[in-house]
């Protein structure tokens, strides 16, 4: 982890080994597959659906500030508590479900390296019981939507002016219009293929080894430079829904230490399907 410009936002499997009965942390797991949990999970992990817990039942948005913190007293978290996220897919809805603890101000919250995939070659311990812990005590502030966040609109206007970056996630055949979604999630599809103009093709998972942890500092920093995608701009990620591009989002901010960059989770399904707005492919 030497070289990371906050590596201590990552943990690694042996740390979390010792720290399994450490009140003072709790292991988060979020998958895509949401029967991984209780096929088996690190013992003491509490489980968070980045469906049903983390976004709005209705309105295409996340929890407000008043079910964040009944999430967090129902899961044992306090605002002290150290969170450590790991899940299937190299962390992909690990880094999301961060993103979103980062919308409410958490302040310690973590990344085991290497996610599932990784305690699980190293042949460690996983259970099928589902701990219960008392209850939290947490008070968040409201969301912020605005520091490591991107809108539509402000996409718009992020493409116009200089000094910024905007970066494509998703495959290089999404990002040319070969398709307008991948296969495996026909509900996110869009009426149009290509990408936002201005925009740079990396994506996500170049970013980290097949073992699922992440890359060095010094190839992270290779590979994003090489698109120029450096620390002096204001850089936006984006991929279909946010969830691919929050991946980026941490390793641009906390592996690299980028100053400034959010994540838009509109992305392509509400630009593929907006009215008026420009694409390329």
């Amino acid at each position: 982890m030497a070289g990371y410009a906050h590596p201590e936002v990552l943990v690694d499997t042996a740390w979390v080994a010792d720290h399994l009965h450490d009140p003072k942390v709790r292991l988060v797991e979020s998958n895509e597959d949401i029967l991984l949990y209780d096929q088996g999970h690190i013992p003491g992990a509490v489980k968070i659906d980045w469906v049903a817990d983390l976004n709005d039942p209705v309105v295409r948005d996340y929890l407000d500030r008043a079910r964040f913190e009944q999430l967090m007293i129902a899961r044992g978290i306090s605002n002290d508590t150290t969170v450590v996220f790991y899940g299937d897919k190299h962390n992909w809805w690990a880094t999301y479900a961060l993103w979103v603890f980062k919308l409410f101000g958490h302040a310690d919250a973590r990344i085991m390296n290497g996610g599932r995939a990784k305690w699980i070659a190293e042949g460690r311990q996983l259970t099928r019981e589902v701990p219960t812990y008392s209850p939290g005590v947490y008070h968040a502030p409201e969301r912020d939507d605005t520091t490591i966040r991107a809108f539509r609109d402000q996409v718009l206007v992020h493409i116009r002016q200089p000094g910024t970056a905007l970066v494509d996630v998703r495959s290089p055949q999404e990002y040319s219009g070969e398709r307008t979604h991948m296969p495996e999630y026909p509900q996110e599809g869009t009426l149009r293929g290509g990408h936002i103009p201005t925009a740079v093709s990396i994506p996500w998972a170049s970013a980290v080894h097949d073992d699922s942890t992440f890359k060095s500092a010094d190839e992270l920093r290779a590979l994003y430079a090489g698109k120029n995608v450096t620390p002096d701009k204001d850089v936006i990620s984006y991929c279909r829904i946010g969830e691919r591009s929050s991946h980026t989002w941490f390793v641009l901010s906390y592996l690299l230490g980028y100053p400034k960059v959010r994540n838009y989770d509109g992305s392509w399904t509400e630009w593929g399907n907006g009215v008026g707005l420009p694409i390329e492919k």
